[in-house]
């Protein structure tokens, strides 16, 4: 024990720290930049339209668009109130995700003959809001043979086990 030394003295004996610069190195010194974080977790995410992709690959957007990704789940509004088909879409999205399944399709029709049907015009709003937006990476018109104009191609995110 005859090279310890005791607190104050090892204290000390340490070096000085550098010293800081002069004030005239400070005004020659750039000033550092600070970078804006990127916000919180939650911070509100861009609004998707039908052919939007946010965070996938070119080739799996190509894919969703070409109707090529495996159809997990279908659902369908017809003959349901706006109010009812708003509720089926959350329900359905939100057993969709617990189920682990990434590739929807949610039949809307067409509407009337105008072709301004009104869950048609309302789906892809649904989508974007609160409790649906942070799960949904892309939205694409269906292939005709899944509905054409009047169903969507829907991918969820991949659920990240613990």
């Amino acid at each position: 024990m005859r090279d310890v030394k005791a607190w104050r003295e090892a204290e000390a004996d340490a070096p000085a720290p550098p010293p800081g610069p002069t004030p005239s190195e400070q005004k020659r010194r750039p000033a550092a930049t600070v970078s804006k974080p990127a916000g919180p977790a939650n911070a509100k995410q861009p609004a998707l339209a039908p052919g939007d992709v946010v965070g996938v690959d070119r080739r799996l957007a190509d894919r969703l668009k070409r109707g090529r990704l495996p159809i997990q789940s279908t659902l369908d509004l017809h003959g349901l109130t706006q109010s009812e088909a708003h509720a089926a879409v959350k329900g359905f999205v939100a057993r969709a995700l617990d189920r682990g399944l990434r590739t929807v399709l949610i039949v809307t029709g067409k509407g009337r003959r105008d072709g301004a049907g009104v869950l048609k015009s309302a789906l892809p709003r649904w989508l974007n809001e609160a409790p649906l937006r942070p799960f949904v990476l892309a939205l694409s018109e269906a292939r005709p043979e899944h509905g054409g104009t009047g169903a969507l191609y829907v991918l969820l995110k991949r659920r990240r086990h613990p």
